[in-house]
């Protein structure tokens, strides 16, 4: 059974706003389906001729029945207001009817047109509140909007107050299948919307935010690949069959031993470099994922790899440091190499990432140390990719294995 709409027009006394001659505005509070709004009428009356519970002026003489006949006229515009929205195809709550008195030639906000300079206005807060990765991901958001609106609805906009619980589900099933989105790179993107909604709740443009019962929640991921410290060694030593399989080996083992993501190593540059009074040398470079530092000593072997590429015609023509390819050809390169040296894994750019924290701590670094290598602002993000190995875990069992000997 379809539930039956209600529309209430009132109007009160805002009496907190009496003004030296004894008059207060008088307020319309206009009610749609249990949602109210206030609106000020621009009429004032004295505040002795003001019946609350009748919500009129009361008296004979010629000023309260101008007020009176002021308050009906209103009532009818509100009405009109109303009747003139639902003609239109739109919905009539509280929000369409406000702005509709308030501004008469104004049309109602449109979904695609408001998010557009939403994105334009993140796109000015890079560098101060966000990275580019993020303002790119919410211009991918108005892409695949755009997409799946004239798709579903056959149209190039919508209007704001028509973007509902069906429509985000129906984006969500688009960007699995069209897109071909696992859930949670879905939920990311839905997280993008979520966040133009809650600003569009907050600039009072919708009554309601669709994201209230739409669960946003991502599922765990599967373990992620990393290499122990035998399976970095045969993959240093083992001889690739051309240059294009051993450039992309040794930016693999870069990664592996700094704890670099693919993005911040293929934008390393020489003014990431640094030496200390010591004489030994760092990367000191903001993620480009979060702008958050990155502080990395290097070791004997990324020097070396970084030595290798330093007259490299690519890397001389680019300013980065190393050859990085993009990071699709980069994955597909690492599965050829994967082959080659008989390793029944799985290899990405981001397993290089995950093996520098496994080892970082089977090794005995400290979680705090590892956060600061790897660009981390908390370790709770940092403990998300150490993993323990049966190594580590038997090392850690010996200990209590010794106490209880010493004991006897």
């Amino acid at each position: 059974m379809q539930n039956r709409k209600t529309f209430f027009v009132s109007f009160f006394l805002r009496r907190d706003r009496v003004m030296k001659n004894g008059t207060a505005p008088i307020m319309a509070r206009i009610s749609v389906n249990g949602i109210a709004r206030e609106v000020y009428t621009q009429c004032r009356t004295p505040v002795d001729k003001w019946d609350t519970a009748k919500g009129r002026a009361t008296g004979r003489d010629k000023l309260v029945y101008e007020v009176n006949a002021y308050i009906d006229d209103f009532r009818a515009k509100v009405v009109e207001v109303y009747r003139t929205l639902q003609a239109e195809g739109f919905e009539g709550n509280v929000l369409e009817i406000k702005e509709r008195l308030q501004s008469p030639g104004k049309q109602a906000k449109m979904f695609l047109e408001e998010l557009t300079l939403y994105c334009e206005k993140r796109q000015k807060e890079v560098g101060v509140r966000i990275t580019q990765l993020t303002s790119n991901k919410y211009y991918r958001l108005c892409r695949y909007l755009r997409e799946y609106t004239k798709q579903e609805c056959k149209k190039d906009d919508i209007r704001l107050s028509a973007v509902s619980y069906g429509y985000l589900d129906g984006f969500n099933t688009y960007l699995q299948t069209a897109h071909r989105c696992h859930h949670n790179g879905a939920v990311n993107i839905l997280d993008c919307l979520r966040n133009f909604m809650l600003y569009c709740l907050r600039n009072e443009w919708i009554e309601k935010n669709p994201f209230k019962n739409y669960k946003l929640k991502e599922v765990a991921p599967p373990p992620k690949e990393h290499l122990s410290k035998k399976e970095i060694e045969l993959l240093m030593e083992k001889p690739m069959p051309n240059l294009r399989l051993e450039n992309v080996r040794d930016i693999f083992v870069f990664c592996c031993l700094t704890g670099l993501a693919f993005a911040d190593v293929k934008e390393l540059k020489r003014e990431h470099l640094t030496t200390d009074e010591q004489g030994n040398m760092w990367i000191r470079k903001p993620r480009e994922k979060t702008a958050v530092m990155s502080t990395i000593p290097l070791l004997k072997q990324p020097k070396a790899i970084l030595q290798k590429y330093a007259f490299d015609l690519h890397c001389m023509e680019s300013g980065k440091l190393l050859p990085v390819p993009s990071n699709q050809k980069m994955n597909a390169y690492m599965s050829e190499i994967a082959t080659i040296c008989g390793l029944n894994k799985k290899l990405t750019t981001h397993c290089a990432r995950h093996t520098f924290a496994c080892l970082a701590v089977e090794y005995g670094m400290p979680i705090d140390v590892l956060a600061k290598i790897l660009g981390h602002s908390n370790t709770n993000m940092t403990r998300h990719y150490a993993k323990f190995s049966e190594q580590l875990i038997g090392r850690e069992m010996q200990k209590i294995g010794e106490v209880f000997a010493a004991a006897n």
